[in-house]
């Protein structure tokens, strides 16, 4: 039995050590943290929606959000009918694609994928979902030699061009050739910094806000209820501790008088 136990330690420690985070943070560059308070930040995840339909909305759906879910961000439905629905015009309708799968899957090679759950399913050991996605929509760079003229540090060899080049510009990215620490005789390029060569419609510091805005709102989609959800926990918890408060003092009268 001992030994069977033992077996179980070592196998469980096997496992911790292959998904560490430590372990899998070197693959690829370590990802920003997501500014969490925007999620409890109505303006901002209003923000964040419009973004969303004005730039993701062409080409990728949210086939499991309904439009009539944003006033729960704080939107009547007149706002939401005269500023964001463009491919619909039932309010309770999902947020459909805006372009022909098919046709996406003709020019792009793939049709692109539905982003309803995108923030939950990027989690990774570097971080959340959220901060995957903050990463990744800051850190698109020119490269000529791809078919779209972008590239991600984030997620290299990305198919998607920046989509929302116009706000940030373009930034060419700068390398440095190092030694390999496995092989001197090889080299390696490291990534050392941007380089603005276009400016865009936002600077550097508004143009993260507005990232952050509209990872917010993705975050939020995935979700909607997240933030009630998170309300009613602290009200459960309050409860039991109270009742366990009160249990446990049942408990003393009821025992008192037994010896």
């Amino acid at each position: 039995m001992k030994k069977f136990i033992a077996s179980l330690l070592v196998a469980a420690s096997a496992c911790l050590a292959v998904l560490s985070p430590a372990q899998a943070s070197t693959d690829g560059i370590a990802w920003d943290k997501f500014p969490v308070e925007k999620l409890t930040d109505t303006t901002a995840l209003q923000r964040g929606a419009k973004l969303f339909v004005n730039y993701c909305l062409n080409c990728h759906s949210a086939a499991f959000m309904r439009y009539n879910r944003l006033r729960d961000i704080g939107l009547t439905e007149e706002q939401i009918k005269t500023n964001l629905m463009f491919a619909t015009d039932k309010v309770g309708d999902t947020m459909a694609v805006a372009i022909d799968p098919r046709q996406a899957k003709d020019w792009l090679g793939a049709a692109p994928p539905d982003l309803t759950v995108i923030a939950r399913s990027r989690a990774g050991a570097n971080g959340t979902g959220a901060d995957y996605l903050y990463t990744y929509l800051r850190t698109y760079y020119r490269d000529e030699t791809k078919a779209t003229g972008w590239n991600n540090l984030a997620f290299p060899l990305v198919a998607m061009p920046h989509v929302l080049w116009e706000l940030q510009g373009e930034r060419r990215a700068v390398f440095e050739e190092v030694a390999d620490p496995h092989d001197a005789a090889k080299k390696t390029h490291v990534f050392k910094n941007f380089e603005q060569i276009k400016p865009g419609q936002l600077s550097a510091q508004d143009y993260d806000s507005a990232v952050g805005d509209l990872v917010a709102y993705l975050q939020w989609m995935g979700e909607p209820a997240q933030g009630y959800r998170t309300k009613l926990g602290v009200w459960v918890l309050l409860f039991l501790g109270l009742f366990t408060v009160i249990a446990w003092r049942l408990n003393a009268a009821f025992w008192k008088d037994v010896k």
